[in-house]
């Protein structure tokens, strides 16, 4: 009930933080799509996108840069020194080594 006093732009950041975490959250998914982020949302997914829209992206573009920024983060700890990348990858819903090298680069 809260949410529909505040302005709209409030709300809409207040939405996009919401979205942010849930993702942040389920990056491990490598069944995680817009589509279920919208759903568990209530929203619409074409809503889901104008919410990145507004900050120069896509929901996709986000989820990619999150997750290679993870693995990055991980490649760089020694406490994965004996880990491999494609286990990283994996680690972070990217699941398909090839796809994973390409995006890195």
């Amino acid at each position: 009930g809260q949410q529909s006093r505040l302005p709209t732009e409030t709300n809409r950041q207040a939405v996009g933080l919401r979205i942010k975490a849930f993702i942040d959250a389920r990056l491990a998914d490598p069944e995680l799509t817009s589509s279920r982020i919208a759903e568990a949302h209530n929203i619409c997914p074409r809503y889901l996108q104008k919410l990145f829209e507004a900050e120069d992206s896509t929901v996709t573009d986000w989820m990619r840069g999150r997750r290679l920024e993870h693995c990055r983060h991980d490649l760089l700890d020694s406490r994965y020194a004996d880990t491999s990348i494609g286990a990283i990858a994996a680690r972070w819903g990217l699941i398909d080594p090839s796809y994973f090298s390409r995006l890195f680069k």
